[in-house]
């Protein structure tokens, strides 16, 4: 029975011309060769698997080849070339480093470099894995890497190049290997398999090569194992998927359809399916992600080419880009990768994913709120109060007594009190829990805060609170009919009601407290640069991640296409909103005075 070789081994490349996707480094040996400008010493680096040792036994071959071909390739015949490939040559030494990492070894090989070659011109040491050489072993070695014999030649390859000390690098020519192409691997695995009579799918040839990561070496062996794995000696689609247990990016096509629908069930459905198949969850968010991700540069033609998949795959990533809103992308892509990053701390893991699904799901719902027209928008609000409190019902009254603004003066622009509608006391409670448009304790709502050089400064100041006093009928209108590359003017009145509504929809979506907080800071304008003051890190890192949804949301209802949102971390400078009922009597004792006076002659206490 004959042996069997690994193909790895069986077909190594012997040939500069035969190695694959290094052309970079062989054209370079190949001229240094032929010119007879070979350095001392050649340091090659790069990941594993990718012809650094071939490369390092195919230049010492060549280097010593007594009939050397018109392209500059080693014979074969001669007799240094046949010494080579039977293991037998005297001139040609190989070290493993990782093995013989003491500095004895290392005074060994130069004991040895003290001998010219019997036969030939060069005497190559070949010193794989040199990165796990002793600190004593490197230096040992610097003098004679430096100052070798005309006839020695040095040959270094290493995965860590950084492991290495900067002397040795300063003496070594170096060559940096490149991750092999996926179409170069699959390629190369095609031409092994005509050779051997094996049928193959080049889908399937296309997959092995993705999960090679850009090792040849690892293509390899998962092609023996999957001709090992089939019974007709044929690699198939399907087969590689369950032999490599690889999750099918149709999952991820499927489960990007369910969201950009909004069907939250269908995507619990896929991703039910995907853990009864033994994948793990977190398999399926970094690779949901990199789905985003490989959608997200089909949306341009120049990046299109930054896709590395099969051709079948790229043509459904360009349909299904067409369908998928490059705002949706990237939120998605935040959610996505929040996801990602407290994965491995969340108690429930299958929960966790599955309210990531749920957010997305709900992107494009939210997307759709924010190209709505202002009277629109304010009606699905009211909707989502409605469908989650007590029937509610919203009467007209007569009531004298107008709504009051900032400090308790009745606003001018206050709706009259025949048409102004009233919302009942309910209303107001479900508007607080999901909206965040009801009255928040003291003055919690963001405040416009005018610059310097702002001209209407003192008249366009928004009131402190009395906006969150006023129905959300009330608001006023967007103007519409806004043509691209169209700027419309905005003051500062307008930008706070359309903040207010973008904290409602991010509210009603049940953004966390630290958004909360963020969507709820004193603003300064400036131009068409809104400012904002952040606490701490954490906010910054929040408002980072929410930030394109906001410039989307903002530059559509402001219709100004520069507006940009800045922010600045100074703890010292923000504005506190009180919380505690103390904290609340001093901010309304420092508006009117009377009311210190009131509670020290009654005595009074604060209410806790």
């Amino acid at each position: 029975m004959e042996n069997f070789v690994v193909s790895a081994r069986k077909y190594r490349p012997i040939t500069f011309d035969s190695v694959v996707g290094q052309s970079h480094i062989t054209v370079t040996l190949k001229n240094a060769i032929r010119t007879n400008h070979l350095a001392q010493a050649f340091l090659f680096c790069g990941p594993r698997g990718v012809g650094k040792t071939t490369c390092a036994r195919i230049l010492a071959k060549t280097i010593n080849c007594q009939n050397l071909s018109a392209d500059t390739e080693s014979c074969g015949q001669c007799e240094s070339c046949v010494s080579f490939q039977n293991n037998a040559s005297f001139n040609i030494h190989e070290l493993d480093a990782a093995s013989n990492n003491s500095v004895e070894d290392i005074r060994n090989l130069i004991d040895q470099v003290r001998y010219p070659p019997q036969s030939g011109k060069y005497k190559i040491y070949i010193i794989d894995e040199v990165h796990m050489l002793s600190q004593a072993a490197f230096n040992a070695f610097l003098k004679t890497l430096e100052e070798p014999p005309a006839y020695a030649i040095f040959i270094l390859a290493t995965t860590e190049k950084h492991k290495i000390l900067p002397t040795i690098l300063s003496r070594c020519q170096i060559f940096d290997f490149n991750r092999i192409q996926p179409k170069d691997i699959a390629d190369h695995l095609l031409d092994i398999a005509q050779k051997e009579g094996i049928a193959t799918e080049y889908e399937a040839l296309e997959l092995i090569a993705q999960k090679a990561d850009g090792g040849l070496r690892d293509a390899l062996s998962m092609f023996d194992l999957n001709v090992t794995f089939s019974t007709d000696a044929s690699i198939r689609y399907a087969q590689v998927l369950d032999n490599l247990h690889i999750l099918d990016y149709d999952y991820y096509f499927k489960t990007t359809d369910a969201l950009i629908n909004g069907s939250v069930a269908q995507a619990y459905l896929i991703y039910d399916e995907i853990l009864r198949k033994g994948f793990d969850g977190h398999l399926f968010v970094v690779g949901l992600l990199e789905h985003f991700r490989n959608l997200l540069v089909c949306k341009d033609a120049d990046t299109v080419r930054l896709l590395q998949v099969s051709e079948t795959a790229k043509d459904r990533y360009l349909q299904q880009a067409i369908e998928a809103d490059y705002s949706f992308l990237l939120s998605a892509l935040s959610v996505g990768a929040t996801c990602d990053l407290n994965y491995k701390a969340a108690k429930n893991q299958r929960l966790h994913v599955e309210i990531t699904l749920t957010r997305l799901a709900n992107i494009t719902a939210v997307l759709n709120l924010a190209t709505l027209p202002d009277g629109e928008l304010k009606k699905k609000i009211v909707q989502v109060s409605t469908d989650s409190a007590p029937p509610l019902v919203a009467q007209n009254t007569t009531d004298e007594t107008a709504p009051t603004y900032g400090n308790g003066a009745a606003s001018s622009a206050a709706p009259s009190a025949a048409t102004r509608p009233v919302v009942s006391s309910a209303l107001k409670t479900s508007l607080k829990s999901t909206t965040s448009l009801a009255e928040p304790p003291a003055a919690g709502l963001p405040a416009i805060v005018p610059t310097a050089n702002s001209a209407a400064a003192s008249q366009a100041a928004l009131p402190a609170n009395g906006a969150a006093q006023a129905d959300v009928a009330t608001l006023p209108q967007t103007a519409e009919g806004w043509e691209e590359n169209t700027n419309k003017p905005f003051d500062f009145e307008r930008l706070g009601v359309v903040w207010k509504q973008f904290a409602a929809l991010r509210s009603a979506a049940g953004n966390s407290m630290t958004e909360q907080t963020i969507l709820n800071r004193d603003l300064t304008l400036t131009d068409n640069v809104i400012e904002i003051l952040l606490d701490n890190d954490l906010q910054q890192e929040t408002l980072s991640n929410l930030k394109a949804e906001l410039m989307v949301f903002l530059r559509s209802k402001l219709q100004n296409s520069d507006v940009q949102v800045a922010h600045r971390v100074a703890p010292s400078e923000v504005k506190r909103v009180p919380y505690t009922a103390q904290e609340k009597f001093e901010a309304l004792a420092a508006q009117n005075p009377s009311l210190l006076t009131l509670q020290r002659a009654l005595g009074l206490d604060y209410n806790y």
